[in-house]
């Protein structure tokens, strides 16, 4: 997200816009939004209902649920359902007309599109 808000400016600069959308609750989005200094919307998907369309939730397994709580993370407090499940991290380009010009999508929470791809993606628009 850090990444992604330095590179705001120049995103920006080509007419894009970027928009974070997150399982949390509302009051929590706006707390990752604020602690991460972001100043693009981080919207709320509660019970993961617009990422379970596009298929991309996964459900956490029963082992990680203890070691999630006792870390102060209990995801069915923090997103507000008991569903324990994340959506994967995914980036999209969306030009104007609706079409989806670039999608990254990753399993893995670590992996994340570089923000140079999306600028180059913007050029090419």
């Amino acid at each position: 997200m850090q990444a992604y808000q330095q590179a705001l400016p120049e995103i920006e600069s080509l007419g894009g816009s970027l928009i974070a959308i997150s399982p949390e609750l509302p009051d929590n989005s706006l707390s990752t939004a604020e602690k991460n200094a972001l100043s693009f919307p981080v919207l709320s998907d509660s019970g993961n209902e617009v990422a379970r369309r596009y298929r991309l939730t996964i459900r956490m397994p029963e082992v990680i649920e203890p070691i999630f709580t006792q870390f102060g993370f209990p995801l069915p407090k923090w997103n507000g359902d008991d569903s324990w499940e994340l959506p994967m991290p995914g980036t999209f380009v969306i030009d104007r007309g609706g079409v989806v010009r670039l999608a990254y999508v990753d399993a893995d929470y670590t992996t994340r599109l570089e923000p140079k791809e999306i600028i180059d993606c913007l050029r090419k628009l």
